[in-house]
């Protein structure tokens, strides 16, 4: 049900983050820094011959003081694991080099396609070609990341050896709604979904960390479908010790982008946490509609008032968020848990929704009228009207005079107007300004 995944191993600076670029069809680096959440850029999406796949540059994981021969094995390891099909990135212009003959040794033992791509090909592909076929696999393509040579014969082969589609299980999966569980390590991801599925499909431990791989379980009930993707826990970037947990951060950004509601699990016995914060932050920067889901509620010692207290300090200390409805259970004795269903139905419904060009200009007029805009200089923000362009998130935009005008705490305003009266639960807006001349 999944995209099936690519992963780019080899030595540094033999070119895997240059066909990286080419294969996704964009230029990115390969870390982008967000402040508060580790964002590596090491994996995106790319599509050839009607098939999409997940891309992997699995050097972009590790540090540049590691030792290459470790940073190599290490990556083939990671590919192994991880991956449908391989494709081992060598310099044709320094032939082989001992660190690539280990990783080979490595990639010999799985069972996955490895295909041997000689970069630096671009002035005599066949004569480099032949020199790495003595690394004991079938397929070497000679390329040329840079210009661009051989990468649709690569890109053929690649495809080839991916996992043939299941088109009925396809179907079902697109139809569903996708939600991923997402939080801390440690506060109960895998028990959430356990409990749903009635049965130990995932593993559960007590020790943080446990999920490596964002898992996808496709749940059935009362005749709606579902998809479950559940992330390694989103930890701070000082605590990622081992390389390949470095990884699960990824597979964790990775779910969240496939899903489109969100279940933001919070450990009830400990609070709000700052990581708490920034995986919501995460989750209104992707534009998913969200969940916020207290567990361990069955053990917290409470009266009548503490769920509401704990409401107002969520609403308090996540005020970007504030759109999010708010469940308290437990995952592990399944107390709450059937509250959640009907949750997931409607964030998923007002994520989606539209409303008509009309009743959005209604609600604005109203807004400014009851709230003139800001004017800097003699100069007042003047709306002309409003349109939505895109559902999933509800993004809409608004045709004003001086997008300099428009101010972050105006542009709140008309977001809590619109909430007002279309509801919009659980899901953020995108409300963006175009300049655009008036016409007399």
């Amino acid at each position: 049900m999944t995209k099936p995944v690519l992963a780019l191993v080899g030595r540094p600076n033999v070119g895997k983050s240059s066909l990286f670029n080419r294969l996704i069809g964009e230029r990115v680096s390969i870390v982008d820094d967000t402040p508060g959440v580790t964002r590596d850029r090491v994996y995106g999406e790319s599509e050839w011959s009607g098939r999409g796949f997940n891309v992997i540059d699995t050097g972009g994981i590790f540090d540049e003081n590691d030792n290459i021969l470790n940073q190599v094995v290490l990556q083939a390891q990671l590919a192994m694991e991880e991956a449908d099909v391989i494709v081992f990135v060598v310099d044709s212009r320094d032939g082989i080099t001992p660190a690539d003959e280990e990783v080979a040794l490595e990639l010999r033992k799985s069972n996955k396609a490895v295909i041997v791509a000689p970069n630096k090909s671009e002035d005599n592909p066949d004569l480099h070609a032949a020199e790495f076929y003595q690394l004991g696999f079938d397929k070497v393509i000679p390329i040329s990341a840079i210009h661009g040579a051989n990468t649709g014969d690569l890109l053929d082969e690649i495809v080839y050896h991916f996992p043939e589609l299941d088109t009925q299980v396809e179907d079902e999966y697109k139809d569903s709604i996708k939600v991923s569980v997402v939080g801390r390590p440690n506060v109960g991801k895998s028990s959430l979904v356990n409990n749903i599925l009635k049965q130990d499909r995932l593993i559960v431990s007590d020790m943080p960390g446990t999920t490596r791989d964002a898992i996808d379980t496709f749940v059935k009930r009362e005749e709606k479908s579902y998809v479950f993707i559940d992330t390694a826990g989103l930890r701070k970037k000082s605590r990622i010790d081992e390389k390949l947990e470095k990884y699960s951060v990824i597979r964790s950004i990775n779910g969240l982008e496939r899903s489109n509601v969100s279940l933001l699990l919070i450990d009830g016995t400990e609070g709000i946490s700052d990581q708490d914060k920034k995986i919501a932050w995460l989750t209104q920067e992707k534009g998913k509609a969200l969940i916020i889901v207290v567990n361990k509620w069955d053990i917290v010692d409470k009266d009548n008032k503490t769920a509401d207290k704990f409401k107002e300090k969520i609403r308090i200390e996540m005020p970007n968020v504030s759109y999010a409805p708010i469940v308290f259970i437990s995952a592990k004795t399944g107390r709450g848990v059937e509250k959640i269903f009907p949750e997931i139905e409607r964030v998923a419904a007002q994520h989606d929704k539209r409303i008509p060009t009309a009743d959005i200009n209604r609600v604005l007029e109203k807004a400014v009228n009851r709230t003139p805009p800001p004017s800097k200089k003699g100069k007042q923000l003047k709306i002309y009207y409003g349109t939505q362009v895109k559902s999933q998130p509800p993004t809409l935009v608004m045709f004003i005079n001086d997008s300099g005008l428009l101010k972050n705490s105006y542009k709140r305003y008309l977001q809590n107007q619109l909430r007002r009266v279309f509801g919009f639960e659980g899901t953020p807006i995108i409300l963006l300004g175009r300049e655009r001349k008036r016409r007399d």
